[in-house]
């Protein structure tokens, strides 16, 4: 036996403070009638006068509903199984890694804000199935495609600027590897949500744009950064700042989103390119445009459903305000009562 929603047992509380009332109320009927004189002689002969019917009644309104909050609270015992239908897309989100991530353009940096943005995007999702894939100088699956969004959620805290050896931006090894992540049979129900500020240093990417689209494969590109450049930080072993990165000549490196590339591989495969903001307002108009698209049946899973049984306590609760209703508070004959 269960309760879906047991926080309306709160609700006895009122029903606690009104039963207080109800015979507080008949006590002081006596207290007042006591004035007139001696009580136990008065209630003799008071016609139509019976507090124990009025604490009769107050009782059945009390218990009435205490029932009544069980209802609300859905009393559930037994259970069957079920088959949950699903339908919904495969996303893969491929997230940049690299040092560059870590120029502070965007608070935190542009790799924290690019896993904001990917809980954002876990946090939209209703039965779509979601993967993870890292990438810099190379890319892996940092989670394959599933349901488990809680799973989803532990892999990507996990992603850091450390999860890729090979340093660099190599865009076109991560769609490879995002595409693969796919069903490689179907032509259709794939999204790739590419987070990176663009700087690609890897080439080919146009090539594994096209091939991408002829996957059926729509990319949705989020520029992480600003155009007008900004340093990349050196942080020592307690990630605390150190100095800024410096090329070969001593100068310091300044990282630009390449927004140009990015637009242009996402309108390859029939997507767009948005700018990261701080309200997340793309993701938004991304999953707008995700929602047209047409989904595919997802294996369903077996799940233990719980028999809802809150029509039982609904019917006592009925039948005692029924009984409350009818219940008289006078007597029936007064020369048949003899006290109380």
């Amino acid at each position: 036996m269960r309760f879906a929603a047991p926080e309306n047992f709160l609700l006895l509380i009122l029903v606690i403070a009104l039963g207080a009332f109800l015979f507080w109320a008949v006590a002081h009927r006596k207290k007042l009638l006591a004035r007139f004189g001696d009580l136990p002689l008065l209630v003799r002969n008071a016609p139509w006068v019976s507090f124990t019917r009025q604490r009769s009644k107050a009782i059945l309104a009390i218990l009435a509903l205490v029932f009544l909050v069980l209802t609300l609270s859905r009393l559930q015992f037994g259970t069957h199984l079920e088959m949950l239908e699903r339908e919904g897309l495969d996303i893969v989100v491929a997230v940049d890694v690299s040092n560059s991530m870590l120029a502070r353009d965007l608070k935190p940096n542009r790799l924290e804000k690019a896993k904001q943005e990917i809980q954002g995007i876990i946090d939209r999702l209703k039965g779509d199935r979601i993967g993870l894939v890292a990438f810099a100088g190379e890319a892996f699956i940092q989670c394959p495609l599933t349901l488990d969004y809680s799973a989803a959620r532990f892999l990507l805290n996990a992603i850091d600027q450390h999860s890729v050896s090979i340093q660099g931006t190599d865009l076109s090894a991560a769609l490879d590897i995002a595409t693969r992540t796919f069903e490689q049979k179907e032509r259709k129900h794939k999204v790739l949500l590419l987070l990176t500020d663009g700087e690609d240093h890897g080439g080919g990417i146009q090539e594994m744009a096209e091939d991408a689209r002829r996957q059926g494969i729509k990319i949705y590109a989020v520029g992480i950064g600003n155009p007008a450049g900004e340093p990349i930080p050196v942080l020592d072993r307690n990630g605390n700042q150190v100095g800024f990165r410096k090329d070969e000549s001593g100068e310091v490196i300044i990282t630009r989103l390449d927004e140009a590339t990015l637009q242009k591989v996402a309108l390859t495969t029939g997507g767009k390119y948005y700018r990261a903001t701080a309200g997340e307002m793309e993701l938004d108009k991304i999953f707008e445009q995700i929602a047209g698209m047409e989904k595919k049946e997802l294996e369903g899973a077996l799940v233990t459903r719980y028999d809802d049984r809150y029509q039982w306590p609904l019917l006592i609760a009925l039948i005692l305000l029924a009984v409350e209703f009818f219940l008289s508070e006078r007597k029936r004959r007064p020369q048949e009562v003899k006290g109380e």
